[in-house]
């Protein structure tokens, strides 16, 4: 790339670029002796004799006043302009100022080699790095970099340890794969060379070592710079991306580590002005020789264009110098490769937040605050490329054709996009002109049509942004949120200070209206107490606003007393960070209160705006934001370890918000529709529990409330328009979130609970509060499954307080899910009769006296009453005979009135559970025998019956199967119909049992029967014993074989053969051939049952012949017919 990037300069003459100025001379007439000793090496010898050399100086010794004056002017001044402003400028400045050009802060190489941010929660999207020095001090190198190049003239940092790597490189570019490190250990490798700058122009070598798969690679690097930054790279290895290559990164910090090694001559205009005529002809002659393959056409064009006096050419006074530095009307600016910028972001967004797509982008996001931290133009420039991509995202038309929402992901990230942009518009250093022009640009965009709309209460409220102009303080009133961003945008241009300020003054102004704002409820207090509801006096949310103004307070407030903050430059794809460490530091004189911290602020305002009542915002997206922003903070503050200082600001605060009217969201009446408070109070409710535990359960027991599902909507709701909302029938049509705010509702009271366990008093007061305020069952059940946890420890004894509260929820959860679907329904009943098993025996005869308000007959019967009668039961509770039978009395009664009540699903039940007891057991078989005639079943009949044969009742077993056969229909080709077990075993009860029962039964067999497989099987076992073997007391057995000639047998029979003659004309009806050897064997058995009585042969022949009469046209059928049975 350097190769092809030299041979093009060479090859074609280019338009003057800020790399390659115009440089004129005088006149041979008007020249002044720059020659001499004293100029720019002068002579022949000139060239050899403009090489720098720099002498060691010890590290202690002060700047030069050349030094001082030559950094200022290399830093400030376009090397052009030092030109026009001094008619002659000694050789040993040009130098100076040549040698003070080049960039000497390592970070700033950093910065524009990897994606890099500052660590911890500065990062988000209110947030960005701060921390940058203030203005007159400039920003600062990472720590453990080495000193800037020439901190003292002569090289002091050549004497600098060249650890970078251990320093900046690792706290500041941690992955070792980034191009900052590697660049570090190419350098320490020793792999860059040949190191020469000429002007403002650097070049050298630097060689990638071979590796086992890989040769040793050297590319050519050049670099141009101006007033110490970069402007330009070129190098060899075709680097493409954002960020400078690694071997651009050791080239710079070779020149920044190691000034005295390198060759430093002057531009090469000044060079080519003391050259003679001859030398100027052999100079280029030997350069055309060096490179004739490459050069010369471009030399005899260029010759060509001299020599004529029209050319072009010849019409411009001087000639382009890439290595004389910038020009006056240049920009200064970094070098930025535009392209690659809008190419990665197109490709991230194209991928739609996969494959770490939103990650990178965030990370660009961030290293658009580093810039703006350094005061670096591109932070603005870069800002304007992403936004030109978001805007073209071919997304967001897609989006709007369909008439869908952007996903999440898409929309954080153009809300980090918004933050960044009223960063830049709220610069206190930016001009009305620069602003005027990028308040054009965004209302350019803001005009597209598929430019997203803002989600949520903010669009009427927020001030048009083109008044935002800088204010030292915000005693006057202003939006608190766009104050915050005057915070947020001086810290994220390296104002550190002026931010703490404002933020100082922001708090003030917020307790002032606190304070107002409490005075006017206590005069209207007990009229809202009446009305039990209030308006919201906060028309938009601190927590969750576009804007993040409590996240960009707060992170002011609490950077500025950070601890061990040295290694604050992280890689965006680390993911280890350590927590931060604070302490107190005083606020700066001024304050009301000299002796707060800036840590306690940082608190205060925190719990200020989480505390803040307001209405919950429309839309999924907005909602969802404020659930996420509030856990942010609520993180942040989790990191704050709670001294004597701080808890006196909790304490403070939260009886400030307790007894708050409508700014706060847990004062005595609240809107129905503002924020719940319930994320917010765990957290008060933890923190203050070693220290008041009185004013934690206060708070806590406060927030519980939910009144969008307790309450109906009145008139006072109704003061703004989309409060209408909320009215209509179905009770909260907007609020998505309700779910995940129902959660944390139930995790509020789970941590009441176990941080009550044991304290009878607060455990019945929380009970009550979750009776009164959830709402949903199954998080009541989770609530009741963690008491039991809590209270049934498996390391010590049992807490009987907290047991009784978790089968209090139990009971409850039975009540509210005994008339809806639940699919948890079972899993709760089973649990709940474990937590009265635990409780005790009172407890289990409780719930079974009372089953009909908690339980389906069903359940009753078979999970409650069989657990509670179970031998399990009696061993862990240890019960005595009376406890015992208690228990079955109940469990007899219970199962009585389930049967009574559902005796399709409770009769077997029943008769199990009464089996011990004689008179509740004839009660229990009347009850089915009753319920017989009705809705029963034959299934659950024949399942009764069966019971009651194996219990040693074959009569009323009979009585029952009986029963069961009369509602039972088999159709000739149901031969797989469950039913047919219970068919043959109903058949063999009735033989059993003799002659009389058989006779019957076969009537009822005969009338639903019609499977004539069915019908021959129960005949067979008929013939094959004798009746009456069941041995039934008073009955004798005659011990002989039945015949099917005589009844009753006679009249299954007939029914057994016309069952086979039907369902034979059934299946030929629409028979194929790949069922002809499946229908020969079907005929085979029916022979079999032909030929039972006497004249069955010529029955069946008979039979057969019709067949064959009928269905001749089935020829093949019929042949095989003939062939089998003649």
């Amino acid at each position: 790339m350097a190769d092809g990037g030299e041979r093009e300069e060479l090859l074609s003459p280019s338009p003057v670029s800020p790399a390659k100025r115009q440089c004129s001379w005088p006149s041979p007439q008007a020249h002044h002796p720059r020659g001499s000793p004293g100029a720019a090496g002068g002579g022949a010898g000139g060239v050899g004799s403009s090489c720098l050399v720099l002498g060691a100086r010890p590290h202690l010794q002060p700047d030069s006043l050349l030094d001082c004056a030559a950094k200022t002017v290399a830093e400030k001044w376009a090397y052009e302009r030092v030109e026009e402003r001094f008619e002659r400028i000694p050789e040993p400045v040009q130098r100076r100022i040549v040698y003070w050009s080049f960039p000497r802060n390592e970070r700033e190489i950093c910065m524009y080699s990897s994606f890099q941010y500052r660590g911890g929660p500065g990062a988000g999207a209110a947030g960005g790095a701060a921390g940058a020095s203030p203005a007159e001090e400039g920003p600062q190198p990472p720590p453990g970099a080495a000193a800037p190049a020439g901190s003292a003239p002569g090289g002091v940092a050549a004497g600098a340890s060249p650890g970078l790597g251990a320093g900046a490189g690792a706290a500041g570019c941690g992955g070792e794969g980034l191009p900052f490190r590697r660049g570090i250990r190419l350098l320490d490798s020793g792999s860059v060379e040949n190191v020469l700058q000429v002007g403002f122009h650097l070049s050298g070598t630097v060689t990638e070592l071979a590796t086992a798969s890989e040769p040793a690679v050297t590319y050519k690097v050049a670099i141009s710079f101006d007033r110490c930054k970069i402007t330009s790279v070129t190098c060899g290895c075709g680097n493409k991306d954002i960020f400078y290559c690694a071997h651009v990164v050791a080239l710079s910090l070779y020149r920044i580590r190691k000034p005295d090694q390198v060759k430093l001559r002057l531009p090469i205009s000044e060079t080519l002005f003391q050259m003679n005529r001859d030398q100027l002809q052999k100079f280029i002659q030997y350069l055309i020789t060096a490179h004739h393959t490459e050069v010369l056409p471009t030399a005899q064009k260029l010759a060509d264009e001299i020599l004529s006096s029209n050319s072009e050419i010849n019409q411009v006074n001087g000639a382009p110098d890439p290595t004389a530095g910038a020009s006056i009307d240049d920009e200064n600016c970094w070098h930025l490769d535009e392209e690659q910028v809008k190419e990665q972001v197109k490709l991230f967004l194209s991928q739609g937040g996969y494959c770490g797509s939103g990650k990178q982008l965030n990370s660009m996001f961030a290293k658009v605050r580093e810039m703006l931290r350094m005061r670096d133009s591109n932070g603005a420039r870069m800002l304007t490329l992403i936004t030109e991509q978001f805007v073209a995202d071919p997304r967001l038309t897609l989006w709007r054709q369909q008439g869908t929402n952007m996903t999440d992901k898409c929309r954080q990230l153009w809300d980090e996009l918004g933050a960044l942009w009223v960063c830049i518009i709220l610069n206190p250093h930016c001009k009305l002109e620069e602003k005027s022009c990028w308040l054009q640009q965004l209302q350019k965009w803001s005009d597209l049509d598929v430019c997203p709309l803002e989600d949520g209460n903010y669009g009427h409220e927020l001030p048009n942004i083109t008044n935002a102009l800088p204010q030292s303080a915000i005693h006057s009133p202003e939006h608190v949120p766009t104050a915050c961003a005057r915070v947020d945008a001086l810290r994220s241009h390296g104002y550190p200070k002026e931010a703490l300020r404002l933020t100082v003054a922001i708090i003030n102004t917020l307790r002032l209206q606190q304070q107002r704002q409490l005075e006017i409820y206590k005069h209207q207090k007990k009229e809202l107490l009446q009305r039990g509801t209030t308006t919201i006096t906060n028309l938009e949310g601190w927590v969750g606003h576009p804007l993040d103004p409590i996240d960009c307070l707060f992170l002011t407030l609490t950077e500025a007393c950070r601890l061990n903050d040295d290694g604050y430059l992280e890689m965006s794809d680390m993911n280890e960070s350590r927590p931060p460490v604070y302490q107190h530091v005083p606020v700066a004189a001024g304050s009301p209160n000299s002796s707060e911290s800036y840590l306690s602020l940082a608190l205060e305002v925190a719990l200020m705006g989480l505390g803040q009542q307001r209405l919950m915002p429309e839309g999924l997206y907005a909602q969802d934001k404020v659930c996420r922003n509030e856990e942010q903070l609520l993180s942040q503050l989790q990191e704050l370890q709670l001294d004597d200082e701080l808890v006196q600001t909790l304490q403070k605060q939260c009886i400030l918000l307790l007894e708050g009217g409508p700014f706060s969201g847990l004062g005595e009446v609240i809107h129905r529709e503002s924020v719940p408070m319930h994320t917010f109070a765990k957290y008060l409710f933890s923190a203050l529990l070693p220290h008041d535990p009185d004013l934690s359960y206060k708070l806590a027991l406060r927030a519980m409330r939910l009144p969008v599902l307790e309450n109906s909507a009145s008139a006072g709701d109704t003061s703004h328009p989309h409060h209408m909302v909320s009215v209509v029938p179905s009770r909260y049509p907007r609020w998505f979130t309700l779910g995940h705010l129902e959660s944390q509702q139930c995790e509020l009271a789970s941590t009441m609970l176990t941080a009550a366990k044991g304290d009878t008093l607060r455990l019945r007061t929380i009970l009550e509060a979750i009776q009164k305020h959830i709402h949903s069952s199954s998080l009541i059940f989770k609530l009741a499954q963690d008491a039991f946890k809590i209270a049934t420890p498996t390391d010590s004894s049992t807490d009987s307080t907290l047991l009784n509260v978790a089968l209090e929820l139990g009971l409850q959860v039975m009540r509210m899910t005994l008339s809806t679907l639940n699919w948890r329904r079972r899993e709760m009943v089973r649990w709940l009769v474990t937590c009265a098993t635990e409780v005790g025996v009172r407890a289990l005869v409780s719930i079974l006296q009372s089953w009909y308000t908690l339980f389906t007959p069903t359940e009753a019967t078979s999970i409650v009453a069989a657990t509670a009668v179970s031998h399990t039961t009696i061993l862990r509770l240890s019960l005595d005979y009376p406890q015992r039978e208690e228990l079955a009395s109940c469990a007899r009664t219970l199962a009585l009135q389930c049967a009574m009540k559902d005796p399709q699903s409770c009769a077997l039940s029943a008769l199990t559970l009464c089996e011990k007891d004689h008179i509740a057991f004839e009660a229990a078989y009347q009850i089915a025998i009753d319920a017989a005639a009705g809705g029963m079943t034959h299934s659950q009949l024949f399942t009764i019956a069966r019971y009651m044969e194996l219990r040693g009742y074959p009569l009323r077993a009979f009585k029952l199967a009986s029963l069961a056969m009369s509602h039972l229909n088999l159709a000739y080709n149901q031969d797989t119909h469950p039913a047919i077990n219970d068919v043959l075993w109903a058949c063999a009860l009735s033989h059993s049992l003799g002659k009389n029962e058989l006779a019957a039964l076969i009537p009822l067999v005969v009338k639903s029967v019609h499977c004539a497989t069915v019908l021959s099987d129960i005949l067979r076992r008929c013939t094959v014993t004798a009746p009456g073997l069941a041995g039934i007391p008073g009955r004798r057995s005659s011990g002989k074989l039945m015949s099917t000639d005589k009844a009753p047998l006679r009249q299954l029979l007939d029914a057994t053969i016309n069952a086979y003659i039907n369902t034979t004309h059934s299946r030929l009806t629409h028979i194929s051939p790949r069922h002809y050897g499946e229908f020969i064997e079907f005929l085979s058995k029916a022979r079999e049952t032909f030929l039972l009585p006497q004249d069955g042969h010529l029955q069946f022949a008979q039979f057969i012949d019709n067949l064959k009469q009928i269905y001749k046209g089935k020829k093949k059928l019929m042949l095989l017919v003939r062939e089998r049975f003649g």
